[in-house]
């Protein structure tokens, strides 16, 4: 059974990780949006840990009536092995209705970074993402007064190490303007934001991780799990995933996996056979052929 070591490793900040991570938020519902069984849940996230994923993506926000994605993981990992870098996003919120807010002061991300280390039954934040909205964020000058706020956060022994999500090139000088960015975080894949394909290199540059989420179609809420929500492309990926035994959900993954070393990946399934297929793609080597086939899709 393939390790997710097969993909290689990266760092985020002194951490090492396998470049084949985890992302929790579909830990709390089934592809048809029923809820999920907890059980199945818990094994997931262990398996997961079995395979090498060390490293896991979640947020306070992701919760829904029944499940709470970093609950689950306290209680299906604490716990933790020492190699295992859990990451956090901050910025959007939810109240305990359900209702999206937005965390602005200081105070407030104070009170998103505090939560998550309750949830989680940790003593501080390993990596805090602070997450930018799409239109009211946009251009420079969106994330200055936040990241700050972070960053004195960190200084307080809240956070080890800062990330930014959702942004462009721009918010990631103003970012390392205050302090070290480990990683960004950002939709993309084959079909997706292709823009970002020279934000990668600019992160590369800096020695920073490229954490690409919904980075496979079926990973798109609302898709089904063997079908695609964007249709672009679809031919050519399934001939290459034939050609490979693979899945076209592999095949993206492996896409994206060999856009650069410093990429991550974060794919989230709650089913115990689809991490595994996941986990095998990060063994999944591409040909020139295939990866010049595959972006001309983009």
């Amino acid at each position: 059974m393939t390790n997710a070591s097969a993909a290689g490793t990266w760092k985020l900040g002194d951490h090492t990780v396998n470049r084949l991570g985890f992302g929790a938020m579909r830990l709390m519902a089934r592809a048809d949006g029923s809820p999920s069984d907890r059980g199945t849940a818990v094994q997931v996230l262990q398996k997961a840990v079995e395979l090498g994923v060390n490293h896991i993506d979640t947020a306070a926000f992701y919760f829904s009536a029944r499940r709470s994605a970093n609950e689950l993981i306290n209680t299906a990992l604490n716990p933790y092995p020492d190699d295992l870098v859990i990451t956090t996003k901050v910025g959007p919120g939810r109240d305990p209705a359900g209702n999206w807010v937005s965390a602005r002061t200081k105070d407030e991300l104070r009170g998103q970074v505090e939560e998550n280390i309750r949830q989680l039954g940790l003593d501080r934040l390993e990596v805090v993402n602070l997450r930018i909205g799409e239109a009211l964020d946009r251009g420079t000058g969106a994330l200055r007064e936040r990241f700050e706020a972070l960053a004195e956060l960190q200084q307080e022994g809240l956070i080890r190490h800062l990330g930014i999500s959702n942004i462009g090139p721009e918010h990631l000088a103003e970012a390392l303007d205050i302090a070290p960015v480990v990683c960004v975080q950002n939709q993309y894949g084959l079909t997706t934001r292709r823009e970002d394909d020279a934000l990668i290199e600019l992160c590369a540059e800096h020695d920073v991780a490229f954490v690409p989420f919904f980075a496979i179609a079926a990973s798109v809420p609302g898709a089904s799990p063997s079908g695609a929500a964007d249709e672009t492309g679809t031919d050519v990926v399934a001939e290459i995933a034939k050609a490979h035994d693979a899945t076209p959900a592999q095949v993206r993954l492996a896409w994206t996996l060999h856009k650069g070393p410093n990429v991550l990946a974060i794919p989230g399934t709650g089913n115990p056979a689809h991490l595994e297929e996941n986990v095998a793609a990060a063994g999944l080597r591409l040909t020139e052929e295939d990866l010049s086939q595959l972006d001309t899709i983009g």
